[in-house]
């Protein structure tokens, strides 16, 4: 997904509910997971289909920050397990998937769909694209992406991919679902820290 609606996804899931401060050091760790280094660990991005690797991501980071002992860190954690969370819809065939199963012919409108359908998040068809090295890269390269993925299998990151709008009447559904699974995750990462300690430690997450 890129950086413009990962931003978009935490303002509407978590805005209300944290400070500006919060709000702003849990978008700087989120956005970080595309650094360069951060784009080799596939699993940060569920690419490949290494489900299960990102999902152990993500309750790693919910642990850091349950244990943190600084806001920041807590901080720093929740957003890097939100980018993780966020990329499983965009890089993955679930939005397909729940088009297919409850709402056949009916999109591209409305704008509906459950991020969080137990069944379709172990649907033996699910997979996510991979990443083909070094043609992959270079479809990153705006100029370069209408000639390089027509090389490209039909499983490649670069034809699965839902990262914007220009990927087509998908995309406005996997932002949906980004949201719901992010403030999902909130809460989780809100009990989580709840239980590792007190009030004083959730409220200094809120830092509200």
């Amino acid at each position: 997904m890129e950086a413009i609606y990962h931003r978009q996804v935490l303002q509407r899931a978590v805005g209300g509910r944290v400070s500006p401060r919060a709000l702003q050091a849990m978008t700087a760790a989120n956005l970080s997971q595309d650094s360069l280094r951060g784009l080799l660990r596939l699993e940060l991005h569920f690419d490949n289909s290494l489900f299960a690797d990102g999902l152990a991501y993500i309750d790693t980071m919910r642990a850091t920050a349950a244990a943190a002992d600084k806001p920041q860190l807590a901080w720093d954690a929740f957003g890097r397990l939100t980018h993780t969370a966020q990329d499983f819809y965009s890089h993955s065939n679930y939005v397909a998937l729940w088009l297919e199963r409850f709402a056949p012919g009916e999109w591209p409108a409305p704008v509906r769909i459950d991020g969080l359908d137990p069944q379709l998040l172990k649907h033996a068809r699910l997979f996510s694209g991979h990443i083909y090295l070094p043609l992959e890269a270079l479809c990153l390269l705006p100029f370069l992406r209408r000639f390089v993925r027509p090389l490209l299998p039909r499983d490649a990151h670069a034809w699965v991919n839902l990262d914007g709008p220009e990927t087509g009447p998908l995309f406005p559904y996997s932002l949906e679902a980004a949201v719901q699974r992010t403030a999902a995750e909130f809460e989780r990462t809100l009990a989580a820290i709840g239980e590792e300690g007190d009030q004083a430690r959730m409220k200094a997450f809120l830092d509200k």
